[in-house]
């Protein structure tokens, strides 16, 4: 096996959510971009967030499903500071799963969606 890695697929918006994306982590690397031809559509990318590595594209077929906050992507931050910001910013727009707290498991934890619909667990240990 070459690589595993998560794939999210966007109905039109892949270009939108990279730049989003790009302003939210600072840790953040565009590896790949493919558009489709004659369209600002992304054919295939492929992002690093941290060591963590995703693939985003759009979706040339239009589907009957959107993201689920049972797939998410899981962010171990190294601060206070990082995970308070990064909360902030993938809330605005989005939805709070879990609350930005202290919890038993963790220092600081929150469970959100971004205003895309991809699900974030942010996590201080």
């Amino acid at each position: 096996m070459k690589a595993a890695m998560p794939l999210l697929t966007f109905e039109g918006r892949a270009f939108e959510a990279l730049e989003y994306y790009k302003e939210v982590f600072h840790h953040f690397d565009i590896i790949q971009l493919v558009n489709y031809a004659d369209s600002n559509k992304i054919q295939q990318s492929v992002i690093r967030i941290g060591d963590m590595h995703l693939m985003i594209k759009d979706s040339e077929i239009p589907f009957e499903f959107t993201f689920t906050p049972s797939m998410s992507v899981y962010i171990e931050c190294e601060d206070l500071n990082e995970i308070e910001l990064l909360y902030r910013k993938l809330k605005k727009n989005g939805a709070i799963h879990v609350p930005l707290d202290d919890y038993n498991m963790s220092r600081r934890y929150a469970w959100i969606q971004d205003q895309f619909g991809v699900s974030w667990q942010l996590n201080l240990i």
